[in-house]
């Protein structure tokens, strides 16, 4: 399939730079096979029957945008320039692996200040990327890139406005826990302690797994025959506990409807022996039109960017051309896109 397959048109206003309050406000687009449906988020316990097992993500995204100074020793004494870390990946207790701006401009053996915090830029690598040694490590590292750091937003909403503090607490699900993500999983941060409430009250089931969603879920596609793309690796873990949630389930018949698509290509990696199982490592899993779903029977999910990979995962679940008139009638009824925006439930026919 060629990349435009997968492209439309955005008006560049339903691009959400704020989520609704309260979180459950949000609408839902629910597709149940060719049948669509405008409904809100807050419409799930009813949606939803019971039985259905949601899959949450509870990964949960550090403050990684560091904003300081480098210094450099020169023949005229120190000198110092602005600089910006985005932290990417933890490498050791002390060491992160970063995107750094002015990237051209650094090199190995920088010092870079951040508020209390300092790192030693001790590799560059061809890719835009550096690492960062820093000079405190494990949880000492963690509270101060807590304290230093600001929510890294993506780019389509980092480009309109500054994070703040409001985003310390609109960019988390409410039950992230284990920290490592630089993105959040979005179609969770739909989701309160109200509507969990609810949805157990009507017989909705739930587990939990996690996946570090890494800063390439924003990468572009830049080949033009899908194929050829390499997904980027993210590092996830399905316990024994999810696992067997999640086997009981089908096994008994009932509907596994993961919660965003971190959770869906997790679920879909430990599910490739035909039966799902308990999993850890890095995945790299790419999901086109053509693919065989072996766990998920639904998924739930924000409106993603045109010609992405994401846009190919849905694709996949409902089909190419049931997903373009899925987002014809998202842009016609004003729906909000993107990491802060609306939602959809997405329900192929059996």
């Amino acid at each position: 399939m060629r990349l435009s397959d997968f492209d439309f048109d955005l008006p560049e206003e339903l691009i959400a730079l704020r989520p609704l309050k309260p979180r459950p406000a949000s609408r839902l687009l629910l597709a149940e096979g060719t049948a669509l449906s405008d409904r809100h988020v807050s419409d799930l316990p009813e949606i939803l029957r019971p039985g259905d097992l949601m899959v949450f993500n509870d990964t949960k995204v550090i403050p990684a945008r560091l904003f300081g100074t480098r210094t450099r020793d020169s023949r005229d004494g120190p000198g110092t320039a602005k600089v910006e870390a985005t932290l990417l990946e933890r490498l050791g207790d002390d060491s992160w692996s970063a995107l750094a701006r002015p990237g051209r401009k650094l090199r190995a053996g920088d010092v870079l200040d951040f508020r209390d915090l300092s790192a030693e830029l001790v590799e560059k690598g061809e890719d835009g990327r550096v690492t960062l040694r820093f000079d405190r490590s494990g949880a000492d590292l963690d509270a101060a890139i807590a304290l230093a750091g600001e929510m890294p937003l993506p780019p389509y909403i980092a480009g309109k406005r500054p994070a703040d503090d409001a985003d310390r607490e609109d960019y988390q699900t409410v039950f992230a826990e284990k920290l490592g993500a630089v993105a959040a999983p979005t179609a969770s941060l739909h989701f309160d302690r109200d509507l969990l409430d609810r949805l157990a009250e009507a017989g909705v089931e739930s587990t939990r797994v996690t996946l570090h969603v890494g800063a390439g879920t924003f990468l572009p596609v830049t080949v033009d025959d899908v194929s050829e793309h390499r997904m980027h690796a993210e590092w996830g873990e399905v316990g024994e506990e999810a696992a067997e949630t999640i086997a009981q389930a089908k096994a008994e018949g009932r509907r596994v409807i993961p919660v965003g698509t971190t959770a869906l290509r997790l679920i879909e990696t430990a599910g490739q022996g035909g039966t799902i199982a308990p999993w850890v490592g890095d995945t790299d899993i790419f999901i086109t039109p053509g693919y065989r779903f072996r766990v998920a029977d639904g998924l739930m999910t924000n409106f993603h960017l045109p010609r992405s990979t994401l846009m190919m995962l849905v694709s996949a679940l409902m089909g190419v051309e049931e997903m373009r008139a899925v987002y014809a009638h998202a842009i016609a009824a004003r729906y909000r896109f993107y990491s802060y925006g609306d939602s959809s439930l997405l329900l192929p026919q059996p």
